[in-house]
This record gives C-alpha cells, structure tokens and sequence, in this order.
C-alpha cells in the first residue's frame, strides 16, 4: 500500500497541485559538468553477480538484459568471460539479443582477457588492473611501468577488433596521484574510449570524488567512467558528485547488489538525478518500469526490496504527522521533492494513527462517500486519536469508526 500504485485506500493530493519540474537547489553548473547528460553503465549482471546471494541463470540474464535495454540504460555490464565457460556462453547469447543497449564484459588487463572477451561478440571490453600500493603488493605483484605497458598493448588489441575500450584503475582513491594521472594520460594518448576512476573499498568522499575527477577532466579528452562502492554509504552522492566535476558515465546495479554491500544503485541514481535534471531523466529513462527490474532482481537474489529504498521503497512516498499531511493535501510540493508519478508510484496519507490530523481524515472521509461538517471530523479524529493511543490501528478500524460515527449523526 504504502508508495506502491495508487488504490482507493491512498489519501492522495489534487493532481492540480503538481511538482515543479526542476528544483530550487538545483546546482550551479559550469560547463564541464554532466549532470544534464550523463550515461549508465548498468552492471547488475556483472558487479550484481557478486553479490553473496546471487546466482543467474541465462534464462534470467536474459530477462534482466531486456528489462534493462527496456528501461534506457545506454550500457550493460557481464561478468567476465573467462570467469567460466557459462559465462563465455552468456556473454555471446546476451550479445546476440540486438538490444538496443550496448553490451560490455568487464575483464582483467590481460591480452588473453581481451581475446576471449571480443570473440564473444560484446560490443565494448572494459579492461581493469590494480593500481593502489596495496593491489599492487598482494594481488599482482606487478609495477606501474609493467602496467602501463600492458594497458596499452591490450587497448589497440581491442581496437583493432573494432570494439568500445575503457580502462580502469582499481581502487583508483588509494592509489598514488601522479601515477594515476600518467597512466591514464598515456591510455587516453592511444584512443582508449573511457578511463576508468573505481572507489573499490567505498573509502572516498563526494569532496575527493571531485577533486580526482575534476583533476583527471584536465588530464585527458576521452570519457570518464565511475564506479562507487558503498561501504560507507557514499555511493550515490559520489556518482554525484563525480557528475559535476565531469564525468560523463555512472556505473549502477539494480538495487546496488554486489560485492560486499555493492554499488550506487540504479533508482536511488534516478532519485538524485531527476532532482535536479528532471528533463532529461524523464526523456531518457522509462522511470515508470523501475520498480517491476528491482521486484524481479529481489525476487532472483532473494532478498526483499528495503523499505527505505529511494522511490520504491514501501513508506517512500507516505505521511504521517498531522502537520505534514495538511500541507500534502494542499500541495505535494510542501514535503516531497520527487513526484511519485513519475516513477508510476502513488503517495499515501497515513491516518490510522495517533499522529493524524483531521484534514487527512476529512480527506478519508470524502473518499468514503460521506457528508460530514469539519467540526464534525475533528470530533471524530478526536475518537480515532483515543483509540489510537491504545493499540494500532488498522485502515479498517479507522474506517469502521468514521462509519459509525456517521451513522450516528444521521439517528440524531
């Protein structure tokens, strides 16, 4: 009920009363930003494949993949084809379904990565290597100059092939700035497509999100790509920000499943983003389908949709307090700053409670049918509110009690 479609049960404000299409807190902009035209890299099929419980069938990366391609993402990420042989399989069926997405595999910085990766059919190769003291130590063993060298003999490998490549550095924050900068100077120098800036451990603030990205706009002409985990439960605000300093690519996972506690998710992005650049979210992305790809992501890791989820969240878009839910019924805009109708969703007044006012229940009270003056559901609030303060209240007992109680006026 809460925030799901709307129903007759919702207490819904005037559709008179809609959201402004662009918010006052809107940033300023300057011209190497992108929040007005950015691209998703979608990676729930690969970076989601990581995460503890999942486990895909073709079958159901196949329906993800649509659903996907469906709903606007301009890019699609698969697990790496070299990580088993049913994963080659999916990556060459998943390239074949002519979705209107452009299909990547994420792959080690590996000549033989590259090799298998393109004779799958993908469209791009995303290529990755350590670079942070600590990558280099204990995963690799291998130096910057070894990495740049074989950065570059991989990239026009996969040129060559006629393929998309990005590059990216792995745990990009933790490693040293000079040798970032150098790497991804001498990567852009070849005509790599994007570089790649990867918050692996979660560890960066919006502020070094955008110093770094800021930094490495100034250092090279290709495209950005981002990557933001959420250990510290940054990752949207980091995508963010990584907008405005200039990146032009956010990579996202439905419900942001993946390693760990995973990456910025897909609708929590549209809910920053459509904020802000509401234009271009809504003529770019089929917001309205978001809901259905995260229920059957949940459904296939099994897990349930968290209930404080950005926009599809069970109580996203419901209010409670008698303050607030006045100011609601007046005007939407007093305390959401997203229209649930964008998304398809519904906003719902709670007033089985305590809290409630009396204008949510003079609106219940209309819904009902029923002919009461406002003296008259402020008296039967009042009952409502003494119940209310014994035990909670369904929807039905409030129901129950505003009915009895105009069943009592008309005995008078």
């Amino acid at each position: 009920m809460c925030g799901d479609t709307a129903t007759n049960e919702s207490t819904a404000a005037p559709a008179r009363n809609a959201h402004h299409t662009s918010s006052p807190y809107k940033s300023v902009g300057d011209f190497l930003s992108n929040l007005d035209k950015f691209q998703i890299i979608e990676s729930t099929l690969r970076e989601g494949e990581q995460f503890a419980n999942a486990y895909f069938d073709t079958a159901t990366k196949v329906k993800i993949a649509t659903a996907l391609s469906d709903f606007g993402v301009e890019y699609i990420e698969l697990t790496s084809p070299a990580a088993s042989e049913q994963s080659r399989i999916d990556c060459e069926t998943i390239a074949k379904l002519g979705l209107k997405a452009k299909i990547l595999t994420h792959v080690r910085c590996t000549m033989a990565d590259a090799k298998l990766a393109c004779d799958t059919g993908v469209d791009g190769v995303d290529v990755v290597i350590g670079t942070s003291s600590f990558l280099r130590e204990h995963s690799h063993g291998k130096d910057m100059a070894y990495i740049t060298k074989t950065a570059i003999e991989v990239i026009n490998y996969v040129k060559s092939r006629g393929r998309e490549v990005r590059f990216s550095s792995e745990d990009s924050f933790r490693s040293d700035l000079v040798d970032l900068l150098a790497l991804y100077k001498a990567v852009d120098k070849v005509g790599v497509n994007r570089v790649g800036v990867a918050d692996t451990v979660g560890c960066a603030t919006p502020r070094q999100v955008y110093d770094l990205v800021r930094t490495l706009r100034g250092v090279v002409g290709c495209d950005i790509e981002t990557h933001f985990h959420d250990d510290t439960g940054c990752a949207i605000a980091n995508a963010h920000a990584a907008l405005e300093a200039g990146a032009t690519h956010i990579d996202t996972s439905v419900l942001g499943i993946g390693e760990r506690n995973g990456i910025t998710p897909l609708g929590g992005l549209m809910a920053r983003m459509i904020v802000g650049s509401h234009e271009y979210v809504t003529s770019r992305y089929k917001l309205h389908k978001l809901k259905e790809i995260e229920d059957m992501v949940a459904e296939a890791v099994q897990i349930n949709v968290p209930f404080n989820n950005p926009i599809t969240g069970f109580c996203a878009f419901t209010h409670k307090a008698g303050i607030h839910a006045k100011a609601i019924l007046n005007n939407p805009s007093t305390y959401e700053i997203i229209n649930p109708a964008d998304f398809g969703m519904s906003r719902y007044v709670h007033f089985a409670s305590r809290l409630t006012g009396w204008n949510a229940i003079k609106s219940r009270v209309e819904q009902l049918g029923l002919n009461m003056t406002d003296d008259q559901v402020k008296e039967v609030t009042q009952k409502i509110k003494q119940l209310a303060d014994i035990r909670p209240l369904a929807i039905d007992d409030t129901d129950s009690i505003i009915r009895s109680y105009h069943l009592e006026l008309q005995h008078e």
